[in-house]
């Protein structure tokens, strides 16, 4: 995926800098938010915990009823902060690869690439492990992401963000009903895809995050170590080859590791949307635009912003819960409504 003639991230973002020491205080800040936050997801949901039966079940004991429940949202909540922080990263490097600000894995159809290729293994190859799911979620998720972005190249001018943003609408659109038509006539799974579909964390357990987190380590250590290569990036293709970056092998390299990310999350949680959307913009506002620093934030923001929509989900219609995806789309729809209106869909 790639912009070869687009501006910097934001107008005057590649001189946008915070000092140090703020910046490091907001990393402390954003810390403590999200073990407040982790704490809170194990204690409030449907039935509140008391904190007494937090600190007995956190310890081991799992005797009463209330330790029993902390014990089940344990997991649970350690996969929303997991998916919460792949999602958004994913998204930053995409924003950062595509010089897009509407670049998001939702937006651009990659989730509903690797929902697709999840839901085509289980209806016609009978996959039913997790780590298969996750396999060919990341094989869905590439070949979506190559897609849309040779459908937004064409014509004059090449990729611009509003091309791939209708190109991955477009394409999003399509595979939801291709989905629709593998789904329909399977009873069998029918029920099960439809519920994976929203998008949720309710049903993490430690073998499904034994399973995901081998692939979230190796694609975020993949993102992280391409930040230089983005900054240079944001200086146009033409500087960054000329500071000696190979322009071609840092896209596809920060490319890989937003797809793996992306795409496992998708098959453990099904699609969640607006994470990668809306966090990056917010942490730019914190540190800046410099990936080094943007990077590792919003992969906080992004386990933050999953872990309190996991939580309002819980809360919001109890006794039953919200599935965190409808969650996540009610808070991102507007923040994208408000990107459109303010960047009038220029590039980053």
């Amino acid at each position: 995926m790639a912009a070869h003639t687009l501006s910097p991230p934001v107008p005057g973002a590649a001189a946008v800098r915070r000092p140090r020491r703020a910046r490091a205080l907001w990393l402390v800040a954003l810390l403590c938010v999200l073990a407040a936050l982790l704490l809170v997801s194990v204690a409030v949901g449907s039935r509140t915990v008391p904190w007494s039966a937090v600190t007995a079940a956190l310890g081991g004991s799992t005797e009463g009823f209330d330790q029993a429940a902390v014990a089940k949202r344990v997991p649970r909540t350690l996969l929303a902060a997991l998916a919460g922080a792949a999602l958004a990263l994913s998204g930053a490097v995409m924003q950062g690869v595509t010089r897009n600000p509407l670049a998001d894995p939702g937006i651009l159809g990659v989730n509903m690439g690797a929902s697709l290729a999840v839901v085509t293994g289980i209806a016609f190859f009978g996959l039913a492990s997790a780590s298969s799911f996750v396999w060919v979620a990341i094989a869905g998720a590439g070949a979506t992401a190559v897609f849309v972005y040779a459908i937004g190249a064409l014509g004059r001018g090449g990729a611009t963000p509003l091309k791939l943003a209708l190109a991955g609408a477009a394409v999003s659109a399509a595979l939801a009903s291709l989905v629709s038509a593998v789904v329909l006539p399977r009873n069998d799974i029918a029920d099960g895809v439809r519920s994976w579909q929203v998008g949720g964390v309710g049903g993490g357990t430690f073998d499904s995050l034994a399973q995901l987190l081998p692939f979230i380590a190796v694609g975020a250590a993949v993102c992280l170590l391409s930040a230089r290569g983005l900054d240079l990036l944001a200086l146009g293709d033409e500087t960054a080859a000329g500071l000696g970056q190979r322009v071609a092998l840092a896209r596809a390299t920060a490319s890989l590791g937003a797809v793996v990310l992306c795409g496992a999350t998708t098959a453990v949680t099904g699609p969640i949307g607006f994470v990668g959307l809306v966090v990056p913009h917010a942490c730019r506002l914190l540190v800046g635009s410099g990936h080094r620093w943007l990077l590792p934030f919003s992969a906080l923001g992004g386990a933050a912003l999953l872990t309190a929509a996991d939580v309002v989900g819980r809360i919001a219609a109890r006794p039953a819960e919200i599935d965190v995806g409808i969650v996540t789309a009610l808070v991102g729809a507007p923040f994208f409504i408000h990107i459109v209106r303010r960047q009038k869909v220029r590039a980053l």
